[in-house]
This record gives structure tokens, sequence and C-alpha cells, in this order.
């Protein structure tokens, strides 16, 4: 997926194949979220507004980046690996189901492709609330010329992380384990009330220093 160009991949979502599908898009869109907050740090860097700072502080930035390029490209490979786990499924959902014995095979399989299918907008999910917890550093000091591209790569990412966990719901209502579904489901409230939070206090600072 990420050698297409981005009107080859736009052209393929909108196609009957249903990969790339919301999975693999969310974790585009927080790759992007995350790639614009390393572009507002490179327009900060060796600027006033970071000569100004003090040393630590530069640090925290300098560190701030190296995490959210780390980001980007964990996220770009979530985009691969979502699409790879959806085909597991339908894989599964293939096998032969002539005999009892067949039968059971196909399912066991369908329960461990949805569960394999689950794990990976789940993860992607905690790479976008990652990205989330470094973007108040750069609301806060980022260059105020670019603090609109905080503001958006915050929107993005947190775009990224709820559409990544509408696709571990959807997988999770096809789960028959119910420990399995417990705790995953706790797992994702407790994910979107931290982002909800980490959304409202990054965007409150891009919009006090408009």
């Amino acid at each position: 997926m990420r050698e297409l160009t981005i009107e080859e991949f736009v052209s393929r979502t909108a196609s009957g194949d249903p990969t790339p599908g919301g999975g693999s898009v969310s974790a585009l869109a927080g790759s992007i979220g995350a790639a614009l907050n390393s572009m507002v740090y490179n327009l900060t860097k060796g600027k006033k507004v970071y000569k100004e700072l003090a040393d630590q502080e530069q640090k925290e930035l300098d560190q701030a980046v190296e995490r959210f390029e780390d980001l980007t490209e964990k996220l770009l490979q979530a985009m691969e690996d979502d699409t790879k786990a959806f085909d597991g499924v339908m894989a599964a959902f293939a096998m032969a189901k002539e005999t009892e014995e067949e039968k059971k095979a196909r399912s066991a399989a369908i329960q461990v492709g949805y569960k394999e299918a689950m794990e990976v907008p789940l993860k992607t999910a905690l790479l976008c609330l990652d990205s989330l917890k470094e973007m108040k550093l750069m609301a806060i000091r980022g260059s105020i010329n670019a603090i609109s591209d905080v503001g958006v790569g915050c929107l993005l990412v947190y775009a990224g992380l709820k559409g990544s966990l509408l696709n571990v719901r959807i997988n999770l209502n096809s789960i028959k384990d119910q420990d399995f579904v417990k705790e995953n489901t706790e797992k994702m409230e407790e994910i979107l009330k931290t982002a909800q939070d980490l959304r409202t206090e990054v965007m409150e600072i891009v919009y006090s220093r408009m």
C-alpha cells in the first residue's frame, strides 16, 4: 500500500476491493498527523522561538521529534498490517466446509482471524494515542507560525484513533470468547477517554496561540 501514489491509494479505496478499508485509512491518517508534527518541529528548530528555550526544553523537543518519526513509520506499517490481517479473515472464510471436521476447523480459523484482525487496529489506536501524548509539547513550544499544523495533526491522529477503534469493535462483534471481548472493550473505552482528554487539551492550546 505504501508504494502506491496518493491517487492510486484513493482510487483503490473507492473500488469494490475491501482493502484498503477503514483500518488502513485510519492508520494512514494517524501517520500523516504524526508527520505534520515532525514538520512543525523542523520549522521550529534553529528559529528564535527554539533558541530562546532552555537547553532541557530544546532536548525535550528534539526527543519528541524522534518519537514522532518512529510513530509515523509504525503507523505506516500498521496500514500494511491491517490489510494483511483482513486477508487472513477472508482466507478462513474460504476454507472447505463439507464435513463436520472441516466446519470446525473453518470456524476455529475464522475466530483466530477475527482476533488477529482486531489486534492490528487496537495497536494502531495505541500508536495514535502515543502521538497525541507528544503533541502537547509541540503545541506549547512549536513555532506559532505553524501552530495550525499542530492542530490539523491532532485532529488527524484523533480521527485515526477513533477509526481504528471502530474496526476493533466490529471485529469484537464476531468473536465468541466473551472474556476476550470484555477485556478488549474495556481497553477501548480507556483509550478513547484518554484520547478525548488529550485532544481537548492540545486543541485548547492551539486555539490559544492562534
